[in-house]
C-alpha cells in the first residue's frame, strides 16, 4: 500500500472554496492501495492583515516535509506590501523550493465552450512549461526606483536555468503523443530573439538541447508571433517552453480557448517538491457565493497524484489520477453540472458532487 501525506493550503477568497471539493475528489480515489492524507495550513493576504505574515515558517516546513503540495489560491488586490506589490506566497514557494518548471496543460474538454470555432476533427491539447525561477520573476523584491521618477527590474536567464527547464519539456513530450494536429512530438520555443540577447541566449541553449532528442521536432516562435498562433491553430502545439514571464502571459491566453481559468490547472514542479494550483487567482468578487468553478483545483489534484504516480513509480496513484480526469470529463460531457462561467448554473459544491459521483 501506497501512503502520501500532503501539504494543503486553501489561501484567500475562492481558494478554500475549491479546495474542498478537490479534497472530495482524493478522499474518493484514497484506499487500501492508496493511502492519502493531508495537513492544513495558512497562508495568503488574509493571514498578512492579521499576523505581518503571508508565509509563516511552519507553513514552509510542512511543505518541506509533505509528499506533495496542493495549492489553492493566494492573493487580495487590495491588500499589498507597501512597495505596492500584491502578497504572493506562492511565487516565493518557488523560489524558497526551487520549483523551477511551472506546468500548464491547455486541454479542451468536450462540453466546455471555446471562443474559437474549432474545425471538425481538431482538438486542444498542448502542455506549456514555464521557467519559474529566472527570467523577469528573478527581479522580484530587488528592482530598484529612483526616488518617484524611474524604476527598473532586470530579466535573468541562465544557461543551467535554460537547460533544466528544456529538458523537462522534451523528457514531457516523449511521454505524449504528439499534437492533435499530425501526431508529431514537437517541442516549441518561444521567445522574442530577434529582440533582445537574453531571448537570443535562451533560445540557443535550447536548440543545443533539442539535439539531444532527435526523435521529437524542435522550432521556435517569436511571443508576438505565437499569441497569434495559439488563436488560429492551438491544436498544431503538443509542448511549449518560455520564460517566466511570456509563460505566465500566454498560459492565460491558451486557458481562454478552453473554458477560461477555472479549466486550468497547473503544476510548479522541482527536483524534491512539487506545488499543484489553479491557474486562476482568489476572484474575491464572487467569493463566498459558491459559484466558482473548481475543475481547475479538482484537475490540479490530479497532476499530484500523477506527479507521485511519476517519481515513486507509483501504479495506484497514476490510476486515481486518471480516474479523477475521467471524471471531470463525464461531468463535463453530460453537460448538466457546469458553473456559471462555462455556461451553467451549477454551484461549487453541486459541480463537486458531480465529480464525487462519476468517481
Amino acid at each position: 500500500m501506497s501512503q502520501y501525506r500532503l501539504a494543503v493550503i486553501g489561501g484567500d477568497g475562492i481558494g478554500p472554496e475549491v479546495m474542498a471539493e478537490a479534497l472530495k475528489a482524493l478522499r474518493a480515489v484514497s484506499g487500501p492501495a492508496l493511502a492519502l492524507s493531508w495537513d492544513e495550513a495558512d497562508a495568503g493576504a488574509a493571514l498578512w492583515q492579521r499576523t505581518g505574515e503571508d508565509l509563516p515558517k511552519e507553513t514552509l516546513a510542512l511543505c518541506q516535509t509533505a509528499d506533495a503540495i496542493l495549492f489553492g489560491a493566494t492573493g487580495l488586490p487590495d491588500v499589498r506590501y507597501p512597495d505596492g506589490t500584491e502578497i504572493a506566497p506562492q511565487i516565493t514557494l518557488r523560489f524558497a523550493l526551487d520549483l523551477y518548471a511551472g506546468v500548464r496543460p491547455i486541454r479542451l474538454y468536450p462540453g466546455a465552450p471555446s471562443p474559437l470555432a474549432i474545425p471538425a476533427g481538431r482538438r486542444i491539447d498542448y502542455v506549456i512549461f514555464r521557467e519559474n525561477t529566472e527570467g523577469l520573476f528573478a527581479s522580484r523584491g530587488g528592482g530598484a526606483t529612483v526616488g518617484d521618477t524611474a524604476a527598473v527590474d532586470s530579466l535573468v536567464i541562465t544557461r543551467a536555468g535554460t537547460e533544466r527547464i528544456a529538458r523537462r519539456a522534451f523528457e514531457w513530450c516523449l511521454r505524449r503523443p504528439g499534437a492533435p494536429a499530425d501526431g508529431v512530438r514537437r517541442v516549441t520555443c518561444v521567445d522574442k530573439a530577434n529582440m533582445f540577447r537574453s531571448y537570443a541566449f535562451f533560445r540557443r541553449v535550447f536548440q543545443e538541447v533539442a539535439r539531444e532528442y532527435p526523435g521529437v521536432e524542435a522550432e521556435c516562435a517569436y511571443v508576438d508571433a505565437m499569441s497569434m498562433y495559439l488563436t488560429q491553430a492551438p491544436w498544431r502545439y503538443d509542448v511549449i517552453v518560455l520564460e517566466n514571464m511570456f509563460g505566465d502571459i500566454l498560459s492565460d491566453l491558451g486557458a481562454a480557448t478552453v473554458g477560461g481559468l477555472g479549466m486550468a490547472p497547473s503544476g510548479d514542479i522541482g527536483g524534491r517538491w512539487a506545488l499543484f494550483q489553479p491557474s486562476h487567482g482568489t476572484a474575491p468578487d464572487i467569493a463566498g457565493q459558491g459559484i466558482a468553478n473548481p475543475l481547475a483545483m479538482i484537475l490540479s489534484a490530479a497532476m499530484l497524484l500523477q506527479w507521485l504516480g511519476d517519481r515513486h513509480a507509483d501504479a495506484a496513484a497514476r490510476v486515481a489520477a486518471e480516474r479523477i480526469e475521467k471524471a471531470v470529463g463525464a461531468v463535463l460531457a453530460k453537460g448538466h453540472a457546469k458553473t456559471r462561467d462555462i455556461g451553467g448554473t451549477a454551484t461549487t459544491r453541486e459541480v463537486g458532487d458531480a465529480v464525487l459521483g462519476a468517481l
